[in-house]
């Protein structure tokens, strides 16, 4: 087992992975003090999420919290022996319901340590028993992109077998995972890329159609993955069919401007809001995959020594599905 940690120690807006740092940390400076009730989980493996890139530069991760052990997904073993995935979301103790509704909620590696390290500190409750029909690389990879869009889909698009939807900027890890689930869900799958490559690896992971970004499509659709943002939001808006829904978790291109309201109220489309998911639907996600035998794409599994390798291979935009880390390798 490695005794590297990956941790932020310092931000830019411009630069981001020059305050990515891979070393053995003592610990990390800024964090809280662990509540009482939380579990150490050993990591044996942790993805790589465009979260980590927006800590580095400074967004959602407060400096005087340097250094922090940066990573939201982590699948690991329990000092009791027990192969776990960890849920990212930290809730409060006195929020009762939906814990991504809950004002006060973190994410780890915002408030406390996070998962790129060889050993994670979490609420008991926040870790799901892995099946063992996932590899702990494959498990690492569902509890941000993949419980992302499990959420985007299945909880909050109101789509049904037999709709259509259209997934924006395939090739991420979110949108990849979309494409997966939507296929396994039993709905037409659209999806967009700039990149032909990307776009002709998401026919052979089950997407019916791939189109280049902003392209006309052969009709409207149900509904809209949308994490893009600025660059697809036009598209999406104008691709949807009257009473239509466009489901968004991101801007990675930024806000959009203009909004284009007009057809959001002439053609009464919905626009909602998404944001990670819950325990219990992880455990549904994690059903999902054993049941079926679905997996996420994994484009690269690094060692943490090579893992500022591995951040640049996430910067870059390149990547197809998602980037590990092992920490037994």
């Amino acid at each position: 087992m490695s005794s590297l940690s990956v941790a932020a120690v310092s931000q830019s807006a411009e630069h981001p992975l020059t305050g990515l740092q891979v070393a053995e940390l003592n610990g990390p400076g800024g964090a809280e003090p662990t509540p009482p009730d939380w579990i150490d989980v050993r990591v044996q493996a942790a993805a790589l999420n465009h979260h980590d890139l927006w800590s580095l530069r400074g967004v959602g991760l407060d400096s005087a919290r340097l250094p922090m052990v940066l990573g939201t997904d982590a699948a690991g073993t329990t000092a009791d022996g027990r192969d776990v995935v960890v849920h990212a979301v930290i809730g409060t103790t006195d929020h009762d319901g939906d814990e991504t509704e809950d004002p006060a909620r973190t994410l780890l590696s915002e408030r406390y340590p996070g998962t790129l390290a060889p050993v994670v500190r979490v609420p008991a409750k926040n870790v799901v028993d892995k099946p063992a029909s996932l590899s702990f690389a494959e498990a690492a990879c569902l509890p941000t992109a993949w419980l992302t869009a499990y959420r985007m889909l299945f909880v909050k698009s109101g789509l049904r077998p037999g709709d259509t939807v259209l997934i924006q900027g395939a090739g991420g890890g979110v949108s990849t995972a979309a494409v997966a689930l939507a296929r396994a869900g039993g709905m037409r799958v659209w999806a967009t890329s700039r990149s032909e490559a990307k776009r002709a690896a998401v026919v052979d992971l089950g997407a019916h159609g791939a189109f280049e970004s902003g392209a006309r499509l052969p009709e409207r659709v149900d509904a809209v993955i949308e994490t893009v943002g600025a660059a697809t939001w036009g598209h999406s808006i104008r691709s949807l069919r009257p009473g239509g829904t466009i489901v968004v978790a991101g801007t990675t291109s930024g806000d959009p401007s203009p909004a284009l309201l007009s057809h959001v109220f002439f053609r009464q489309l919905r626009v909602v809001g998404s944001t990670m998911g819950t325990r219990a639907e992880l455990v549904s996600l994690l059903q999902l995959l054993d049941a079926t035998g679905l997996r996420p794409v994994i484009d690269t599994v690094a060692p943490v020594a090579e893992a500022e390798e591995a951040f640049e291979r996430l910067a870059s935009g390149t990547v197809m599905g998602k980037v590990v880390i092992s920490f037994t390798a």
